[in-house]
C-alpha cells in the first residue's frame, strides 16, 4: 500500500510540475532531497553507533532485565488473562523494557514473539484478544526513557542540544500511553467488540 502512495506522489508531482511550468523545480528538488539524505544517514552513522553501544552495554549490564522486574507487577495487573509464568509474559516485559531503552533492534523480534505466545492463548484464531490489543497500545505508545534514535538524528542535522527532547518525549510518551490503555480498557467491556458466545467481564472481575 505504502508503494502505491508514494508512487501516487511522484506522479502527482510530476504532473502538477508540468501543468504550472515548475517541471525543472520538481527534479532539482528531488535531486537535492537525494543528496540530503546521503548527507544526513552519513552523519547519522557515527552517532548511531555510539548511541547503540551504550544501549548495548546497558543491555549486557543487566538494566533491560532490571527495568523488566520492576515493571513486572504493573503488567501483571494489566494482563489479568495472562498467567504470570507464559513465556508471553517474560516476552512482553522485555520488549517493553527495550523499547523504552531505545534498543528497537531487540525489541522488535520480542515483540512479534510475545504477539504470538499471546496467540497460544487465543480461543478464537484471527480474533485480538483484550491482551493482544493491550501490549499493542503499549507498544505503540512506546514510552521513551532515552529516544536515541530521534536524540542521534538531530545531532546528526546540527542540533546544538540533541538531548534537550528527552525530558518532552518522555512526557509525550506517556500521555499517550495513559490514553492508549484507558480507552483499549474501556472499549474491551463494550458488546460490540465482545466475541459471540463469550460474555463480558464484569466490573472487578
Amino acid at each position: 500500500m505504502l508503494n502505491y502512495i508514494w508512487l501516487s506522489l511522484i506522479i502527482l508531482a510530476v504532473v502538477l510540475g508540468g501543468i504550472n511550468g515548475k517541471i525543472e523545480g520538481v527534479t532539482k528538488s528531488a535531486i537535492d532531497a537525494a543528496s540530503n539524505s546521503v548527507t544526513l544517514a552519513i552523519g547519522l552513522i557515527g552517532v548511531m553507533a555510539l548511541w547503540m553501544g551504550i544501549m548495548k552495554i546497558a543491555e549486557d549490564s543487566g538494566l533491560v532485565m532490571l527495568l523488566a522486574r520492576l515493571i513486572a507487577p504493573v503488567l501483571r495487573w494489566l494482563f489479568p488473562d495472562v498467567p504470570p509464568d507464559h513465556p508471553a509474559m517474560g516476552s512482553m516485559l522485555m520488549n517493553i523494557a527495550a523499547n523504552a531503552l531505545g534498543l528497537s533492534n531487540a525489541a522488535t523480534p520480542l515483540g512479534l514473539k510475545a504477539m504470538e505466545d499471546l496467540n497460544k492463548l487465543n480461543k478464537f484464531p484471527g480474533v485480538a484478544t483484550n491482551a493482544m490489543c493491550t501490549f499493542l497500545t503499549i507498544n505503540t505508545a512506546g514510552v521513551q526513557l532515552i529516544p536515541a534514535t530521534m536524540v542521534s538524528l538531530m545531532a546528526s542535522a546540527g542540533s546544538t542540544n540533541p538531548t534537550a527532547i528527552i525530558g518532552t518525549t518522555f512526557a509525550a510518551t506517556v500521555i499517550s500511553l495513559v490514553a492508549g490503555l484507558a480507552a483499549v480498557k474501556l472499549l474491551e467491556r463494550l458488546p460490540i467488540f465482545a466475541v459471540a458466545g463469550v460474555p463480558l467481564k464484569e466490573e472487578g472481575s
